[in-house]
This record gives structure tokens, sequence and C-alpha cells, in this order.
């Protein structure tokens, strides 16, 4: 499949080991206050917890908190404590969502709901969020604790949508749009405009690193649906397909069934509506001959380019450049 074009502002230089090294230091800062908040009298939090913090995920939404306030030069403590927290609310989310899409693989990794049960996954989960918030209230911050309160919320929503979606061969684009923002987009938001408000950035600079954070999640995500239809299940982390065998409409099946003809409509509808993997392979064949494939990447790529648009007005340096790396490998990645 040829990709389309990034715009021309993309930095083919950089990459991601230069990323590691420009934040490195600030992400074992990052790391030590999820160790020390994880730790709870009750051993099989301890346990369930630390799989999941620990099963290799990339810390993207920490990271942007740390990167965004270090862009917006600011020279205190409390990003490490916001990153983690940002973590925590995302690590609660996909305790759920593990339990709720049934999911026995996440990251090449067992879920801890098929290790430990749903049970516990889903009260580890609660306890995830619950300590979150607790160290919210270090930060001292109504400004932030509305952010985060409001995008918890936000991203509860969209998980229901999602819900409301699944077997729902009649899901329109736009419906698609706003569970991905509320599922995805919103943290990502929540999390650079944390950056902005850490440093008492001026209202612009924070509206500049919000809508940067929202383009990149709805970037990060269409790629991710665009994956489960393309990329190698080992590099995946999950099992290809499991977006069709769990029946949500994502953007590829909705546009592929808008643009297929009579027979191949039929065949992914009967697929959304019923789940299962049973024509897995002419699905996909499917979805490669309407374009279904080439319009997600582009509309990421329009996100992606956004996101580097709304950043624009930030002073250069070694931070915001990370940023435009980051917009750029949120369409370019394979896993």
């Amino acid at each position: 499949m040829n990709e389309p074009a990034l715009t021309e502002n993309n930095t083919n230089t950089y990459n991601i080991d230069q990323l590691n090294d420009l934040t490195r230091a600030d992400m074992a800062r990052v790391n030590q206050v999820i160790v020390d908040h994880l730790a709870s009298p009750v051993v099989l939090i301890n346990q369930l917890s630390r799989h999941i913090i620990h099963s290799g995920g990339k810390r993207l939404r920490p990271t942007l908190v740390m990167l965004c306030a270090k862009a917006c030069d600011y020279q205190g403590d409390q990003d490490a404590l916001l990153a983690a927290v940002v973590e925590f609310i995302h690590t609660a989310t996909l305790l759920h969502d593990d339990v709720v899409d049934d999911s026995d693989l996440r990251r090449g990794q067992e879920t801890a709901s098929s290790i430990w049960g749903n049970e516990a996954a889903v009260l580890v989960g609660d306890y995830l969020y619950s300590r979150a918030f607790q160290m919210m209230v270090k930060a001292h911050s109504m400004h932030m604790m509305d952010i985060l309160a409001n995008a918890t919320n936000t991203i509860a929503q969209g998980e229901v949508l999602q819900l409301l979606n699944i077997n729902d061969a009649n899901t329109s684009e736009e419906r698609y749009i706003e569970v991905i923002y509320g599922k995805t987009a919103c943290l990502f938001e929540a999390a650079t405009q944390i950056g902005a408000v850490l440093s008492d950035s001026d209202k612009q600079t924070e509206q500049a690193l919000k809508s940067y954070g929202k383009h990149l999640g709805m970037a990060f995500q269409l790629i991710d649906d665009a994956l489960d239809y393309t990329a190698n299940p080992d590099e995946l982390g999950k099992n290809v397909g499991d977006d069709l065998a769990e029946g949500k409409p994502t953007l590829p099946l909705i546009y592929a069934m808008q643009q297929g003809n009579d027979e191949q409509q039929a065949l992914i509808r009967n697929a959304i509506e019923n789940g299962g993997l049973d024509h897995i392979d002419a699905i996909t064949q499917i979805i490669h001959d309407t374009g279904a494939l080439e319009y997600t990447y582009q509309q990421a790529i329009n996100e992606a380019n956004l996101a580097k648009q709304s950043i624009a007005l930030l002073p250069k340096s070694a931070y915001t450049e990370a940023l435009t790396f980051l917009a750029d490998y949120s369409v370019k990645r394979s896993h």
C-alpha cells in the first residue's frame, strides 16, 4: 500500500533513540513515582497492577506530559507526579477494556483478566482510578483536577458509546470519530494540556498544546484500527482481527461498507453483526480493494499534520522537535 505523504515539516532525521535520550532522565522520575504509588497492603493489587504497568507499554501519555511541560520551560518537579496520574488513568482503562472485550492478549502478554479473573481486574482498575485522584490532589490545582476529571468522564462515555456500536453495522463515520475521541484522544489532549498548565503558560499556548494532543490521539487511534488488518501479530502485541472478532465497526470496515458492492457490503455487515473471524481473509481483501486502508491512513495523516500545525507557535527547542517527531511517528509505526 502506498501511504500518502506527511507535510514537508516532518522530522526525517529524528529517530526514536533521540527521543529516548531526551526523555530518559525525566521518565526515570515518572517510573519512580509510579512504583512509589502502586504500593498497597493488599498483595493481589500489587501483583496485578505491577503486571499491567510493567508489561511493555509505550508510556506515550506520560511522555507527552513531560515533553509539553519542558517545551514550556517548566522547572518544577510536579510534572512526574501528573505524568504518573495520566498513566494510572490509562492503565485503569486498559484493565476495564480487557474485561469488556474478553481479551486474552495485550502487548504480547496475557491480560490481567485472563490471569487473575475479571473481578480482580475490574476492582484493581478501580483502585488505580482512585489512586490517580488521590495523587491529583497533591498538585493543588483545581484547573488540572478539572482537566483530568473531565477526561476520565469522557473516557467512560466513549467506552459506553463503543459498546453501543458493537455489532451495529449502521455505525456512521461520525459516531466512530466520537468514540475514538472519547476512548483515546481525550486523554492525549489532557496530558498535553497539563504540560502547559503546569508551567503557567498563557491561554494561547495551553490551547495549542491541548489541540496538539487531541489531533495526535486521533491519529494514533486511527492507525491502531488500520493495523488491526495489516500488522504482524508479534509486533502488534495482540491478535490481528480482534476488532472484527468483537464486532467493532472501525473506520476501515465503515469505509469498505460504503464503497463495496452489494455482495461485499453483505459480507461485512454479517461479520459486524455476528462477530467472529470466519471470513477474515475475504474481508481483509475487501478492505484492500475498496481503498479503506488508504482512506484511514489519510485521515490519520490529516490529524498528524493538524497536530504539528497546532504547536507551530511554540518556541523551537529539542522538546518541540520531539513533539513533531511523535506526530510523524504516530502514523509511521508498525505497532
